[in-house]
């Protein structure tokens, strides 16, 4: 008798701990309201326009198309990429838009499926066309490299250039305008970005590398102890790559060229 009572008791701690695990999905269906953490500020992902403080790009279609098969409104919650993880973990918001798929963040946080990649790729300007033509050529003692803090490539300057300078805005600032200013050499982003930047900054080009670097996968941050939330985005996502969602969606926003 005893054994069943301590078996009883267990398996109401687990299912307390499953109820208290499982908030999101219970959360967005009860309040009508999908909160979603985005940066505003990668292009062609999400880009926040301050006057009419609305948000436009790939994610913001996903977003807005997974809270419409939901049967809820979307409310796109500001946040930096320094606190892109802190956001999911503290409840700020149920998820994130986009984002890299990396050890360091799995720490705290879970992931969806991923539904499409990327890798990383320099950006100078024009008038250095010369000087820098590969990888190699960045990582020298008198090169600056920029990049954004709390991003991977904040990262990644320090992997692949250890022997430059390196340059780390904070958001709202952003590193590609160290390079426009002259402030930097260079910085790295992702292919998907870099090509709308020179798109936007006919000044500056993608240095011709050999080949990019770090193919990544891109997923959405999700609260790490939710598996039904978890379970259901990443259902929604199979489906709707089934369906040719993303890929429409991938062609609409030109992430390949």
């Amino acid at each position: 008798m005893k054994f069943f009572k301590i078996a009883a008791a267990a398996a109401l701690l687990l299912a307390g701990s499953v109820q208290a695990n499982a908030q999101a999905l219970q959360d967005i269906l009860s309040n009508g309201v999908l909160k979603v953490g985005t940066t505003g500020d990668w292009n062609p992902m999400t880009m926040k326009d301050i006057a009419t403080n609305s948000y436009t790009g790939y994610d913001i279609d996903v977003m807005t198309e997974l809270a419409k098969d939901l049967g809820v409104k979307v409310e796109f919650v500001p946040a930096d990429w320094k606190t892109l993880v802190s956001g999911v973990t503290s409840g700020k918001y149920h998820m994130t838009g986009s984002a890299s798929v990396s050890p360091a963040r799995a720490k705290a946080t879970g992931y969806s499926s991923s539904y499409f990649s990327l890798a990383t790729v320099p950006l100078i300007l024009k008038a250095n066309g010369d000087k820098f033509k590969d990888w190699g050529d960045l990582d020298a003692s008198g090169v600056t490299v920029a990049a954004t803090l709390g991003t991977t490539q904040e990262k990644q300057v320090k992997q692949y250039f250890p022997n430059a300078q390196h340059q780390i805005v904070e958001a709202p600032a952003r590193d590609f305008q160290e390079v426009l200013a002259g402030r930097a050499d260079a910085h790295i982003t992702s292919n998907v970005e870099a090509l709308k930047l020179v798109e936007k900054y006919p000044q500056m080009m993608i240095v011709p590398v050999s080949a990019p670097k770090s193919p990544t996968p891109i997923a959405m941050l999700l609260p790490q102890a939710d598996q039904v939330w978890i379970n259901y985005v990443n259902t929604w996502i199979a489906l709707k790559t089934e369906r040719g969602f993303f890929d429409t969606l991938g062609k609409k926003w030109r992430l390949k060229e």
